[in-house]
């Protein structure tokens, strides 16, 4: 006769009461909360026939009960703990520290000898997400200065070479970096994600042959011939690339680089290009071979002038991202040729040099069906550069952070002319002044549905004050009784 809890909160087959509401318990539940119905539950288990055989002792009470569960029951049960707690687990015994390992699905690796010994496959058998950019490189663990540039870091020892060759001699060579990433690509077939620093057209070809789902892609420390690698990869969706970055690696990807990238990886719909150069056939190709590209994404580009038309053949691009770059466009050529992207919905520019009139004027000239336009740290945005944002007429949302040099006089003509702006947001720009406001702005400010005004600190001592009744004479905190 099978086991039946006594609480009927447990039983799965009585019905629940009629004043009570009816939950559900998981296997998790029994163990952490209840481990006495747990321990009823494997009593009433029959034991194997070898029950009495050494291996489980005469002693009912030293048997470990787990071993009457399967693997896959048991990775069932410990799947539903939280993952803070998965770690801990894996101090029970060996066969629980095995099952831990395959509920494992990302890692960050920092020493490459654990990948070369076998043991990261042996011990993580069902990896999609694998991290490899730290251990790439050779760091001094005792060392206390640590350098960093935005996802690599590493620690340097007290003699330490120019900064511009730091990396290139702190790098592992590129036939160990290929041997790791192929026994990655044979060990997790079904790998979504990879992350590497310096592999070479070799090793990135057994990872296309291998890991058919692989979907995100990061390779810094890339060239032309290490696209040549991944023109395999049918699935890459989402893919970033790192060529030059002053100080770390001097790697260009060129035009040749970008069309090899864009006849291989047709299913792309993002992309972040840092450091790359090219110009416009390479912008050029990726629009009409990659015509699912949802989200382009370019930091400290080399461009040459004219790039910014290749910008209009990307026909289903949604957002574009501008950070870092030092010149947007030196020679975007003529209006007639610059085209839009009639899909764009979002723009963003950060930390860029802006005082370039013609790049900029050309930017928002190719994104005039913008409705979303964010500026952020943008260095030399004067009013008369700011004044060419006003191309793009069917902006709903407008953010300005960090814009010193903006006044109130180049953003009221502009926020004046859209008529279907909706939000604005203005934080850090210390040049807009509220005495400056004039009565057409403050009425276009009262239509809006949602306004954020902190241009300095003392915006936001009047914003916190608003409402509140203070700083009237009296008002609502001193009334007569």
């Amino acid at each position: 006769m099978p086991f039946r809890p006594k609480n009927p909160s447990l039983d799965i087959n009585s019905s629940p009461s009629p004043t009570k509401r009816r939950t559900t318990t998981t296997w998790s539940d029994l163990w952490v909360k209840s481990p006495k119905s747990l321990n009823q539950v494997f009593f009433a288990m029959p034991l194997p026939s070898h029950s009495n055989s050494q291996t489980l002792g005469s002693n009912v009470s030293t048997v470990d009960r787990t071993l009457l569960l399967s693997d896959e029951t048991l990775l069932r049960i410990l799947s539903k703990l939280p993952g803070s707690q998965r770690l801990s687990i894996s101090l029970v015994c060996k066969r629980w520290l095995n099952l831990q390992g395959r509920l494992v699905r990302s890692i960050k690796v920092l020493d490459w000898a654990f990948i070369e010994s076998g043991r990261l496959i042996e011990r993580f058998p069902n990896l999609t997400h694998v991290d490899l950019s730290r251990s790439c490189v050779i760091s001094s663990r005792n060392s206390g200065i640590l350098l960093h540039h935005g996802d690599l870091s590493l620690h340097l020892s007290t003699e330490f070479s120019p900064i511009c060759r730091i990396l290139e001699e702190n790098l592992l060579s590129v036939d160990v970096i290929d041997r790791g990433v192929r026994l990655i690509a044979g060990g997790c077939p079904n790998l979504s994600k990879l992350v590497v620093v310096g592999a070479s057209e070799v090793g990135l070809i057994s990872v296309a042959k291998e890991c058919l789902t692989l979907q995100e892609l990061e390779l810094h420390r890339c060239s032309d011939d290490t696209l040549r690698g991944i023109a395999g990869c049918r699935n890459l969706q989402i893919l970033k690339l790192v060529g030059c970055v002053e100080g770390f690696h001097w790697e260009l990807v060129s035009d040749i680089g970008l069309t090899i990238l864009a006849q291989g990886c047709k299913r792309l719909v993002r992309l972040e290009l840092s450091g790359c150069a090219g110009s416009f056939d390479g912008v050029k190709a990726i629009g009409q071979c990659c015509q699912m590209l949802e989200e382009l994404t370019l930091c400290d580009h080399r461009m040459d002038g004219g790039w910014l038309a290749g910008l209009s053949y990307c026909e289903n691009l949604k957002t574009l991202r501008l950070q870092s770059c030092r010149s947007i466009d030196s020679n975007p050529g003529p209006d007639e040729h610059m085209g839009s992207c009639p899909a764009l919905e979002s723009l963003h520019l950060q930390k860029c040099h802006s005082r370039d009139k013609m790049g900029m004027r050309a930017v928002f000239l190719v994104c005039r069906a913008v409705k979303d336009v964010v500026i952020q740290d943008c260095w030399g945005l004067e009013d008369d550069i700011f004044s060419w944002v006003i191309l793009c007429r069917r902006v709903r949302f407008l953010s300005l952070e960090g814009c010193s040099l903006l006044t109130t006089q180049g953003l009221e003509p502009v926020l004046l002319s859209w008529q279907e702006l909706q939000s604005l947001q203005v934080t850090s720009c210390k040049s807009i002044k509220d005495s400056e406001i004039s009565p057409d702005l403050a009425t276009r400010f009262s239509s809006l549905k949602d306004l954020k005004w902190r241009p300095n600190t003392k915006s936001l001592l009047a914003s916190s004050l608003a409402g509140s009744g203070m700083g009237r004479k009296g008002g609502r905190f001193f009334r007569r009784v």
